[in-house]
């Protein structure tokens, strides 16, 4: 083989390297229409082998009249890369909604050749949901600490005139006062709840095993609110720990079983609840005032076969106050949005009739990096601990 054989030979198995390296589908469309070549991300995207794939029509694969095939036709016109977004890509085949952002250039080495580039928008809809959750996180902090010095120490003083008056009230009036202490306890209680929004010291973390967290949440569930409810395990027994708070965790956990118990309640013996672990790479997302980019390469999912949750508030799920239950505060997811925030990770809920998923993204223990971290703390005051383990979830 000659030198410049081999250097080629080199060079293409270089490129093709990097291109099976890239977490997003890209495709090679030839002058023809049909898939000239493609690399690991495009097999896993269209669930279809690379050899199988260079045997298709680009317009076997996509919706009848997809964009992308007008976009192919106009960077052919016009030599020009073009980007379009938001676009469904979604078969009967590979499913339903499959949206994408597509970036379409061509190969100017190749001509009449098209290089396409597909980004699944679940990735940056991740990191829209994680800005919207922590912007809400915020919005419940200020609330909080204005409730707390606006509101407790006023019904503090109701509460007491009350008190007197039903000493002196007739049998009919002492029903108002009391309801009138009543009131004022269930305001003072769900303001306690929302009092630790208002806690903004750093939380103190270390190296959690999630298996361990499941099972304390699922020994609590199956002892009181959830006993009646089939729980399954799809767990990865060689995940390594996660960089968090344990009691923590054991919030945020349960209060997402909880939530997926009520949800489920009215199925009887057929009510479901699946927790699963995994380890998923290349998600790594911006912290607010950091530099660098986090790593969320753990996945923990608490899944339930209830109705699932309505279509116009999964936008919202997050907020305050924002709630499915008529009896719920709206507080619960909440304030698991906040504790997956402070630990730099995302939170987020895909529902459907019989399958609702809440899904958290979290880092993974680095020794190197917590005793840094530890370090700034103790330089900056105490940390501030987790919840309990035994505190009660708080109602969504």
């Amino acid at each position: 083989m000659s030198d410049a054989a081999e250097k080629y030979m080199v060079m293409s198995n270089g490129s093709e390297a990097i291109l099976n390296a890239l977490p997003n589908p890209i495709l090679l469309i030839g002058s023809d229409g049909k898939i000239a070549d493609a690399n690991i991300a495009a097999e896993s995207f269209f669930e279809i082998s690379i050899p199988h794939l260079q045997r298709q029509m680009l317009r076997e694969l996509v919706p009848f009249g997809s964009p992308l095939l007008a976009l192919i036709d106009q960077v052919r016109h016009t030599g020009s890369a073009v980007n379009e977004y938001k676009v469904d890509l979604g078969t009967p085949r590979m499913g339903g909604d499959r949206q994408v952002d597509l970036h379409v250039a061509p190969l100017t080495e190749r001509p009449g050749h098209i290089v396409v580039m597909l980004q699944e928008r679940t990735i940056a809809d991740k990191m829209d949901r994680q800005l919207t959750h922590r912007s809400a996180a915020r919005s419940v902090t200020a609330l909080a600490a204005m409730l707390a010095h606006e509101i407790k120490n006023p019904l503090s003083g109701i509460r007491g005139a009350a008190q007197l008056l039903e000493q002196a009230a007739s049998p009919e009036d002492r029903t108002l006062t009391r309801l009138i202490t009543d009131e004022a306890d269930r305001i003072v209680t769900l303001v306690d709840r929302m009092e630790v929004f208002g806690d903004e010291r750093p939380v103190a973390r270390g190296p959690v095993n999630i298996h361990s967290v499941f099972d304390h949440v699922k020994r609590l569930a199956q002892s009181g609110f959830a006993r009646n409810v089939k729980f399954t395990e799809e767990y990865d027994p060689s995940l390594p720990p996660v960089l968090a708070n344990q009691d923590q965790l054991i919030q945020v956990f349960l209060n997402l079983v909880k939530n997926a118990a009520e949800a489920v309640a009215d199925l009887g013996t057929e009510g479901e609840i699946q927790l699963t672990t995994a380890f998923r790479p290349g998600v790594r997302l911006s912290v607010p005032g950091k530099k660098s980019r986090v790593s969320l390469p753990l996945e923990f999912c608490v899944r339930d076969n209830g109705p699932g949750v309505p279509e116009d508030l999964l936008p919202n799920l997050f907020d305050p106050f924002v709630t499915t239950k008529p009896t719920g505060s709206g507080l619960g997811l909440a304030l698991v949005a906040k504790i997956v925030g402070d630990h730099g990770g995302i939170v987020e809920c895909e529902s459907q009739p019989r399958k609702t998923t809440f899904r958290v993204l979290l880092p993974m223990f680095n020794p190197a990096k917590i005793l840094n971290q530890n370090s700034q703390n103790q330089s900056h005051g105490d940390a501030r601990p987790g919840t309990p383990s035994h505190a009660s979830p708080v109602s969504r």
